[in-house]
């Protein structure tokens, strides 16, 4: 139950702030299809995202509504502190339908029986799961109303951590400890790269001997040989060999909050130019790292880094981070501040980031990266792991 998770007031001042900031934008109300925002504001938690289903917040309605398919109304019931009255199911006729009926059809039932339909109502314009036809269906519906990207309204409210919020991505970071000493100690000569895949799948699931994890956001990424540097390939049934670099991002995951963490490791003795790059990576992000406090900007603290690593003749144009925390596949980022030139986001107390500056070469890349979170005083990494290139 989520009052296992978080406590009814803790939902309940989500919800005052999400409707503060309708009244902020003049919106009547919003249609929240992000997962992780569904599960910020009411505690839904299933893997029926695959369907349309959403959280409707108005201005004037006390709690929000739940909305989704008649059998996840169950779900929404074993999770969420919400009403009976607030969780709307659609029939199953509506699923996939040959019928011309659609879930948003219903939903703009809701959105009528709320009071809501001739408003200004906020949809999440960029989120995964809110299809192009989810949009102009609803439009086509309610013909009154008008709609408003209100995309990124809840995920900025998110990036501001709870204690209990930090103490989940902390227990997270156990386990994400845990599954990269398990993928490390895998990776070998003649070992298939699925073998190492799934001792990290076991011990992302096991978790550690008070708790058990939940599927992360991001399966875990592993290019290797030849590929690493490509950050996002997943594993073969390729054979590790002699020679290999070989990246590992993962992250565990405990009440839907994450705490990733990569490093890289090479099969046999590393040559000179991998050693050397990973220390260039590892004097970045302590230097990164240091100047983070609440009232630095999100750019300075890239420029830190880019500054570190000039010095030694190397440069890097992608970002090398980004805040994080809540999250349902594809993704753990809360797509809101970024690490990177240009980003003037100012640090506060509470704000959590993963911290991924790798160095990816045409030849191999190099990988080292730190979820921390911003304390009054200062970068309080979460993982306590060594910082430094592995050797199999």
């Amino acid at each position: 139950m989520p009052h296992d998770v978080f406590p009814r007031s803790e939902y309940e001042s989500r919800v005052d702030r999400t409707k503060e900031r309708l009244r902020e934008r003049d919106l009547d109300a919003i249609v929240v299809s992000d997962p992780a925002n569904m599960n910020y504001l009411a505690g839904y938690d299933g893997w029926s995202f695959y369907v349309h289903q959403a959280v409707v917040v108005t201005r004037e309605y006390p709690e929000p509504v739940w909305v989704g398919r008649d059998m996840d109304r169950n779900g929404a019931r074993a999770t969420t502190w919400l009403a009976e009255e607030n969780m709307r199911a659609y029939s199953d006729d509506h699923v996939h339908s040959p019928y011309d009926l659609h879930p948003m059809d219903y939903l703009a039932d809701v959105l009528e029986d709320l009071g809501v339909d001739a408003g200004r109502i906020g949809v999440e314009m960029d989120a995964s799961y809110f299809t192009a036809k989810s949009y102009t269906r609803l439009q086509s519906q309610l013909p009154n109303a008008e709609f408003v990207d209100a995309d990124l309204l809840v995920n900025w409210l998110r990036i501001r951590k709870s204690d209990r919020e930090i103490a989940y991505m902390e227990e997270a970071a156990r386990i994400s400890e845990e599954a990269m000493l398990a993928g490390l100690d895998a990776i070998e000569a003649g070992v298939p790269e699925y073998e190492a895949a799934a001792a990290i799948y076991d011990r992302l699931v096991r978790g550690t001997d008070e708790y058990g994890g939940d599927y992360p956001a991001i399966v875990p990424l592993m290019p290797s040989g030849d590929h690493t540097g490509t950050p996002h390939l997943t594993w073969t049934d390729r054979e590790f060999e002699e020679g290999d670099p070989v990246l590992i991002e993962l992250s565990g995951c405990r009440h839907r909050y994450h705490s990733p963490l990569a490093r890289t490791t090479f099969v046999g003795d590393p040559p000179d130019a991998i050693r050397e790059t990973a220390d260039v990576v590892v004097e970045g992000i302590e230097a990164a790292l240091d100047v983070v406090e609440p009232g630095v900007t999100c750019e300075r603290v890239e420029r830190e880094w880019r500054e570190t690593i000039a010095r030694y003749g190397v440069e890097k144009e992608d970002r090398i981070g980004y805040s994080m925390g809540l999250g349902y596949p594809p993704d753990w980022g809360e797509h809101t501040a970024s690490i990177r030139p240009g980003d003037e986001t100012v640090m506060e107390e509470g704000m959590t980031f993963h911290m991924i500056p790798g160095l990816w070469e045409d030849e191999f890349g190099v990988e080292l990266s730190e979820t921390f979170r911003v304390t009054a005083t200062g970068a309080e990494t979460l993982a306590d792991f060594p910082r430094r290139l592995f050797t199999a």
